[in-house]
């Protein structure tokens, strides 16, 4: 019927579609796989392009005929002439703003008169919500659960994302007109809170979802225009278990994270830029036991820990023109350990912060960072020269340092916890004498361990625990993770619901799995 959609009931989109299990792929050539991210609308298409000689990240959308775009057109301006911004932009529920944008669509469809099918609305509908709601194109690419960042490199260019198992592959989108980008930065802006223009160009802040993005405005700062990344926020962190299903660690590792975070060991993860350190902080954390009391305090919100005992921090930027209203991470420090925390985790030590962390350390406080390094030595000479200015003494405090690193394996890009090493002993002369209890070989991509655990003498002696006890429950615990992981218990709630079991009652847990105590 013309001037009309004929039924009118909402256009169900569902925003959280299972999330596939990806298989690894040893011939890259033989990728080929589709999986659902916006129901029933957008699938990803993952396949290997001969011509480009490489992987293609394809979002496929919904197809319109040209007189369905141009009444998409003329919907879209009528609704930025009458859409309360103001109700997009408070705090609603996704259900009332999706009802909101459907009735108003429809209304404007009434007035216009114009001929679109119900079958023609529901296509037009999921743009309206992509463009109105979502982040227009890039909005499948955030709903899809495998993509770590998303990187525009300016007018003209495809773009780019990261994904956890092809790592960096080029997609199918790309904005092809300068004040489209232009746009769209304003729109990450007003999405941040922040403010962007020709004289403030640059701009770093968090989406409401607690994703990250940096994006920089005009041709001056690049030469392609305006650019954007968004290293995006998981709010189901990855489990234990799934990093074993990556290889990016191994049961012994993760068996060695469980024992030292119960006993309140001092550690700390570096890596370079997105080596995964953030991501390894997320899953370990599951290890920290329930009601332990846990604070961290972050530049930018990007944990998500597995627990309800936890009182998340975030810096605050100046909140007035004048600079004042700032709260920096020396300042939540200071005041996160008068909130008696059995841990302290503290998103990314760069600066004076580092001094209040490692006192906390040498006063019982135990604590979990992380650091831009790629070496114990080199994480040595960060604490010790300026701006942090550490003394050697009290580095001593920290028991523990895992080195995350990126790694080619088989032809692809991946992650490998490279080797956790023990800090046995800092000199005054800042030279430092350590133990490899385990190491990544890249040679043959395999992970490395050995008895000698120094860290289990530390808790030996602090806990009173038989060390040979502790080498066995190192040793039962490595058996039921690789156990979970042969079983395929990947689930959030379920992992973190079976290593709560655990530390209650270890037998139930062992004899579910038919596990015998080493």
């Amino acid at each position: 019927m013309e001037g009309e959609v004929v039924q009118q009931t909402r256009v169900e989109l569902n925003l959280n579609p299972q999330v596939p299990s990806i298989p690894r792929f040893e011939d890259k050539t033989k990728i080929d796989i589709r999986y659902m991210v916006i129901a029933p609308f957008v699938s990803i298409h993952i396949y290997w392009d001969p011509k480009q000689m490489e992987i293609i990240y394809e979002v496929e959308e919904p197809i319109l005929r040209e007189e369905d775009k141009e009444n998409l057109v003329r919907i879209e301006q009528a609704m930025r002439e009458i859409v309360n911004v103001d109700m997009l932009s408070k705090d609603q529920t996704k259900e009332g703003l999706l009802d909101y944008v459907d009735k108003t669509a429809r209304l404007i469809i009434s007035e216009l008169g114009l001929n679109v099918s119900e079958e023609v609305y529901e296509k037009i509908y999921y743009y309206l919500y992509r463009n109105f709601i979502g982040l227009n194109e890039i909005e499948p690419m955030m709903r899809d659960y495998y993509i770590e960042d998303i990187e525009c490199n300016g007018v003209g260019d495809n773009m780019y994302i990261v994904h956890r198992v092809f790592r960096n592959i080029k997609t199918n989108i790309k904005f092809k007109e300068m004040e489209v980008l232009s746009s769209f930065v304003e729109k990450l802006a007003q999405k941040t809170g922040r403010y962007i223009s020709y004289a403030s160009p640059i701009l770093d802040g968090s989406l409401p979802d607690g994703s990250r993005v940096n994006a920089t405005y005009t041709s001056d700062i690049s030469s392609k225009g305006p650019t954007f990344t968004i290293r995006k926020f998981t709010k189901t962190p990855w489990t234990p278990i799934q990093l074993l299903g990556f290889r990016e660690l191994s049961p012994e590792m993760l068996a060695y994270f469980w024992i030292i975070l119960q006993y309140q060991s001092n550690l700390m993860i570096v890596g370079g830029t997105a080596s995964g350190k953030t991501t390894l902080l997320n899953a370990i954390a599951f290890f920290i036991p329930p009601e332990n009391r846990v604070v961290s305090i972050e530049d930018t919100r990007e944990l998500n820990l597995p627990r309800e005992n936890w009182l998340p921090s975030v810096v605050r930027t100046s909140v007035s023109q004048e600079g004042t209203g700032a709260i920096d991470m020396f300042t939540l420090l200071k005041g996160s350990f008068r909130q008696n925390p059995d841990y302290v985790i503290v998103g990314e030590v760069r600066g004076k912060e580092a001094s209040v962390l490692f006192q906390g350390m040498a006063s019982g406080h135990a604590s979990i960072s992380t650091m831009h390094a790629d070496s114990v030595e080199a994480v040595i000479r960060r604490l010790e020269t300026p701006p942090i200015s550490l003394s050697p003494q009290i580095v001593n405090g920290l028991d523990a340092v895992a080195i995350m690193t990126h790694a080619i394996v088989n032809g692809n890009e991946t992650r490998r916890l490279r080797e956790i090493v023990e800090v046995i002993n800092v000199k005054n002369d800042g030279s430092v004498t350590t133990n490899t209890p385990f190491k990544w070989n890249p040679a043959d991509d395999k992970f490395y361990s050995k008895s000698d655990i120094k860290v289990f003498d530390k808790i030996s002696e602090k806990m009173g625990i038989a060390r040979d006890k502790l080498q066995k429950e190192f040793e039962t615990r490595t058996k039921l993770l690789y156990k979970l992981f042969q079983n395929k218990i990947f689930a959030y709630d379920v992992v973190g619901r079976t290593l709560s079991e655990y530390l209650k009652d270890p037998e139930v847990v062992l004899k579910r799995y038919g596990i015998i105590r080493s």
